[in-house]
């Protein structure tokens, strides 16, 4: 394990538009994360709908930091020892992005929006979204009190930078080049992301 802010992303392909199951992907990920069998793990939900995956019972109980994200036959889970954590994806696809952002998101993100170039507006709109939705699932709100509001950075693929407004939140997107648009945030600073696609 590189280290206990490392976030682990997996990401799961279902057939056609049947997801893989969240729960075999979050204790596979957590097993990785914990260094224990799989069987040692159960998986269930916290009121508010997030996931929970916790070994042991009582006083030795561990609960891993979790959050699930599916779009299509995609599921995306996200892991890491210390600390929540937030994921989002959505398929790239053409939509009306000014329309939408100038409906939903702060201003200074509907002037970068449309600054930016025609052709790439549905992917940068979408790199907000899933910002914000995983912003929103780290701290635990989703996009309720005005979430969608909330200024994120600009998008720069690669890195996690800090979220305006937002004391110690930090949100990036991994390679967004391909079909999927994806986000990770987490509290507590930077943090190294580890992806591992299922096969």
């Amino acid at each position: 394990m590189p280290g206990q802010d490392t976030v682990y992303v997996w990401i799961g392909r279902g057939i056609g538009t049947r997801p893989v199951p969240a729960g075999r992907l979050l204790r596979q990920a957590a097993a990785g994360v914990l260094g224990c069998p799989e069987a040692d793990l159960v998986v269930s939900h916290r009121p508010g709908g997030a996931p929970l995956v916790e070994r042991g019972t009582g006083l030795g109980r561990v609960t891993v930091p979790a959050s699930v994200s599916r779009h299509g036959g995609v599921t995306v889970v996200a892991v890491r020892a210390d600390g929540p954590v937030g994921v989002d994806v959505e398929r790239h696809r053409c939509l009306p992005a000014l329309g939408l952002a100038r409906r939903w998101y702060d201003p200074s993100e509907v002037a970068w929006l449309a600054a930016r170039p025609e052709a790439g507006r549905d992917r940068d709109f979408l790199r907000l979204w899933t910002a914000k939705e995983a912003v929103g699932k780290a701290l635990g709100v989703g996009l309720r009190a005005g979430g969608s509001r909330r200024r994120m950075p600009v998008p720069d693929t690669g890195r996690l930078l800090p979220v305006p407004d937002v004391a110690g939140m930090w949100v990036g997107h991994l390679d967004s080049s391909g079909a999927l648009v994806l986000a990770v945030a987490v509290v507590g600073g930077e943090a190294e992301v580890v992806v591992v696609e299922e096969a």
